[in-house]
């Protein structure tokens, strides 16, 4: 099935639902410069997947589900690291 929509893609639904969940959570937290970092790292992996799909080439979208994956890796060492220190 062709997606003619990047909405439509399970993925970036699930990228999406994650943003969601981290900006609420993050909402009253006042560790400003992590929650900011955060934030930003979340929300660049539904960004990626949104904008390769909108380049409109198999080859940019695959480029920018690398850069999407690799957000999800930072997202998982932030969340790490806030476990760790109390944060989260």
């Amino acid at each position: 099935m062709i997606h003619k929509r990047f909405e439509d893609l399970i993925v970036w639904q699930k990228s999406a639902q994650l943003c969601e969940n981290v900006f609420v959570y993050f909402t009253s937290k006042k560790c400003y410069q992590f929650k900011d970092q955060v934030s930003r790292t979340v929300l660049s992996i539904s960004s990626n997947i949104a904008e390769g799909f909108e380049r409109g080439s198999d080859r940019e979208f695959i480029r920018f589900l690398i850069y999407a994956k690799g957000s999800c890796g930072e997202f998982r060492s932030q969340t790490t690291i806030g476990l760790r220190i109390n944060y989260i």
